[in-house]
């Protein structure tokens, strides 16, 4: 199981997680069963996600119905950074 972390600006925190909250049928897409976030006070996003596919999470993400879902949200497309995680520590 893929870690992905996606970092972004968005235009207003509050109008992005309703938003969000509306898009469980296209999250489920992306093959993870949960999504994990925190929105600072300056509009900064961070989300965290454990896809089963990690080929078909990007698929989802550039697919049109999460740019428009994004878009609709208050995403400033521009400013979105993902992060595959490859690597472990365990003690």
């Amino acid at each position: 199981m893929a870690k992905v972390i996606i970092t972004a600006q968005v235009e207003d925190s509050a109008k992005w997680e309703e938003g969000f909250r509306t898009h469980g049928e296209l999250l489920k897409s992306m093959t993870s069963t949960g999504h994990y976030f925190t929105i600072t006070e300056n509009n900064e996003l961070t989300l965290y996600a454990e896809p089963d596919d990690v080929d078909k999470f990007f698929e989802v993400m550039e697919s049109p119905a999460t740019k428009e879902a994004m878009a609709h949200d208050g995403v400033k497309r521009e400013t979105v950074n993902i992060v595959v995680l490859d690597k472990e520590f365990t003690y």
